[in-house]
């Protein structure tokens, strides 16, 4: 038998059509993304998150010579900010990624280790994180939550 399964997710035409705060979080992105390390890849990201007090935390990917000792933005940000404000709610988070000597039209989402880290994140504080993922021009994708790009999602109630 086979069943059909589906995502929900906001196609957000430009920058432009972002409110204040989704904007702010999109330039505290790509502003970040510039001080990434991505000397093997030269693809550069860059993530900006919102916690529920208002503080915006940003991070860039950061890779390695030993693979795969580097890590994503994503991750980067959300360990430190777990690190430094426990148990402080993350509200929204904003990633763009593009080759380093490209503009990319296409958005680009969380890698699959991020997306289970995010997981993680939402299930300890009971509450979903708005994502939203762009390039550094043209459209915007945003989900409610990371189980809307991880449906079959491995969390620890499984353990």
């Amino acid at each position: 038998m086979v069943k059909e399964l589906k995502i929900n997710f906001y196609a957000i035409p430009n920058y432009e059509m972002l409110d204040d705060t989704e904007k702010k979080l999109f330039d505290a992105a790509k502003k970040i993304r510039e001080k990434a390390y991505a000397q093997y890849s030269h693809f550069t990201v860059g993530c900006a998150l919102l916690l529920e007090s208002g503080e915006i935390i940003t991070g860039s990917n950061q890779e390695n010579a030993a693979y795969p000792s580097g890590l994503c933005a994503e991750r980067t940000t959300i360990f430190w900010t777990a690190a430094n404000f426990p148990g402080e709610k993350i509200k929204k988070l904003f990633v763009i990624g593009a080759p380093e000597t490209a503009l990319s039209s296409t958005p680009i989402p969380p890698c699959g280790a991020c997306r289970q880290s995010i997981l993680e994140y939402e299930a300890n504080q009971k509450e979903g994180i708005e994502i939203y993922f762009a390039s550094l021009d043209g459209e915007i994708f945003k989900t409610n939550s990371v189980r809307d790009l991880l449906p079959f999602s491995f969390d620890a109630s499984f353990l």
